[in-house]
This record gives structure tokens, C-alpha cells and sequence, in this order.
């Protein structure tokens, strides 16, 4: 009877793996250098000021310090919940984001689409340079311009409209058309940078799905129906669980530039507010709890995104 003698292997010395482990450290210095700066961003600017949500918990007094305030518990909490405002609070945050999803998150999908389909190149890179330009423009500057062109005394608007023998009108102080001046905003502004993503995922696809299509007869419309559209769901998934997670956080700058008295009542959403009540009247504890009910809300609702996603068989976030 013979037996299957294996080889015995030898085991690495330590002098090799002392070898080995520094030319893979060699090798990946310049990934690390490479990552180095956003990591010190997020630790700087996310992860040490996230010490300052004790404050929330606290009568915080500048004088005397995180560790000197007074501890009150939940008291800050109880007041937001109490407030005649939240509500109303609450409903123009909720409005503004379901406006955003519904109108402004399709859009960069759709001019990916539309510009997928252009086959002459020069006159798609100058749509894409157009349509990418606003993004850098300054949303102080792109107020600025909505002002000076609907202004009810020296606007040009208001001056065609005149001249037509219409009346002027007031948009920028009319509670009705706020939302859907700052939705029209964000778009212009934003649609063309947002679709990067998109153009680069198309750029992914097999080229030989599509002749595979063109064999079997389908025309432009299905193929974008059952080619592209499915390439980018993995993608627009993905991007919809992270702006979840940002539902209650609207930003500050758009919405208090086009703020104004006539239209507050629609215009009046929690970042605005922490602004009026924290840093003009000085309520820093109670405007901190306001910001952490927003990021709470925020991890929930990426939480919950990212689970009912995964739950359906498709990749999420994490």
C-alpha cells in the first residue's frame, strides 16, 4: 500500500515577511498621501466639533465653558417639540424636500439621458460646458440676478410685461412662487454638474448590449428602456439613500438669500431658523438640539433607505 506523501512547506522566514510587508508599504505610501487630506477634513471639520453636541444637553455659557454649563437633560428638546412654529417649521422643510426629490433629483438623470443620445461631439461637449458653468457661479450671484430681473421698480421683466400692457408683478415676494423659484434655481444651477455621475455610468456600459439590440430590432427607446435605464438604477439608488440622509438639511445660503418678510411663511426652515434663534439672539444650547434632531432624523432615514434597499437584493451604501 502506498501513501500520498505531500511536501512539506516551508514556513516564511521573518526576515522575508520584514521584506514583504515593507514593499507593500512602499507601494501604497502615495494611496495614503493621496487620501490623507480628506481624512484630516472629516476629522478637523466632522468628527472634533461633533464634541459640541454636549451643549445641546446643557445651558451652555461661553464664559464658562462645555465641561463648567449646567446640565439639563432634555429640556432643549422638549422646548423644539413644544414650539408654536415646529410644525410649521417641519411642513416647509418637507415641502422643499419633496420638491427637490420629485423635480430636481430626476433631472440630472434625464439630461444624462438626452445628452447620451447626441452623437455629434462638438456640439455635445458645448451643451455639457453651457450646462456645467452655472455650477460655478456663486448662489449670491444667481440671487442677485433673480432680483435685479424681477424687481417690481427697475426689473426688465416687469418692464416687458409693462410695455405689453400688463401689470407688474411681485414673485420674489409672493409666498406661492418661493419654492418654485428655488427649485428653478437649483436646477439651472446644479443639473448639469449633478449628471457627471450619470454620463460616467453610461460611459460604463458593454457597447455590445446595444449591438445585441440593434440585431434583434430594438429601436432607440427600447434600448434605453432595457439597456441604459437598468445600468443606472445601482447608481440612482445608491445617490437616493445618501440625499435621504440630507431630507431635513436644506442648506442655508439659497434659502436665507431669497428670504424675505412677505414670504416667510414658506421660506422659514430649521437651518434659517438655528440661524435667527442661535447665532442672532444667542441660544447656542437650543439651536444645537435643533441641529441634532436634523441629524438624527437624517441617520434614520439613510438607516432605513439603505436596509429596504439591501432587502430587495440590491447594493446599498453599506
Amino acid at each position: 500500500m502506498q501513501m500520498n506523501v505531500q511536501p512539506k512547506l516551508q514556513p516564511v522566514s521573518k526576515g522575508l515577511k520584514h521584506i514583504i510587508r515593507n514593499h507593500y508599504l512602499r507601494r501604497t505610501i502615495p494611496i495614503y498621501c493621496m487620501i490623507l487630506p480628506g481624512l484630516l477634513y472629516f476629522i478637523i471639520f466632522k468628527y472634533i466639533p461633533m464634541f459640541g453636541v454636549l451643549i445641546s444637553f446643557q445651558n451652555y455659557s461661553p464664559f464658562r465653558g462645555v465641561m463648567g454649563s449646567d446640565w439639563v437633560g432634555l429640556e432643549h428638546f422638549t422646548r423644539l417639540f413644544s414650539e408654536q412654529n415646529f410644525l410649521v417649521l417641519l411642513k416647509n422643510t418637507i415641502m422643499l424636500n419633496l420638491i427637490d426629490i420629485l423635480f430636481f433629483f430626476p433631472a440630472p438623470i434625464l439630461f444624462a439621458l438626452l445628452l447620451n443620445e447626441i452623437r455629434l461631439k462638438w456640439f455635445k461637449t458645448s451643451v455639457q460646458t453651457l450646462v456645467y458653468l452655472p455650477h460655478f457661479l456663486s448662489m449670491v450671484v444667481i440671487v442677485g440676478i433673480t432680483s435685479i430681473l424681477f424687481s417690481t421698480e427697475f426689473g426688465g421683466v416687469n418692464a416687458l410685461l409693462e410695455g405689453l400692457g400688463l401689470s407688474r408683478i411681485a414673485i420674489l415676494g409672493d409666498p406661492e412662487a418661493f419654492r418654485w423659484i428655488w427649485l428653478f434655481q437649483n436646477i439651472w444651477k446644479e443639473v448639469g454638474w449633478s449628471a457627471i455621475i450619470f454620463l460616467a455610468a453610461l460611459g460604463s456600459i458593454d457597447p455590445a448590449l446595444y449591438e445585441a439590440a440593434v440585431v434583434d430590432g430594438a429601436k432607440r427607446w427600447r434600448q434605453i428602456w432595457h439597456i441604459t435605464l437598468p445600468s443606472l438604477v445601482q447608481v440612482i439608488l445608491i445617490l437616493f439613500i445618501l440625499r435621504l440622509g440630507s431630507f431635513i438639511d436644506l442648506g442655508f445660503e439659497h434659502i436665507f438669500l431669497l428670504q424675505n418678510p412677505l414670504n416667510l411663511s414658506v421660506s422659514e426652515v430649521f437651518d434659517t431658523y438655528i440661524y435667527r434663534v442661535g447665532i442672532l439672539q444667542g441660544q447656542f444650547s437650543y439651536t444645537t438640539a435643533v441641529g441634532l434632531f436634523k441629524s438624527i432624523v437624517g441617520l434614520v432615514l439613510i438607516l432605513s433607505a439603505n436596509f429596504i434597499v439591501k432587502r430587495s437584493d440590491r447594493e446599498g451604501v453599506f
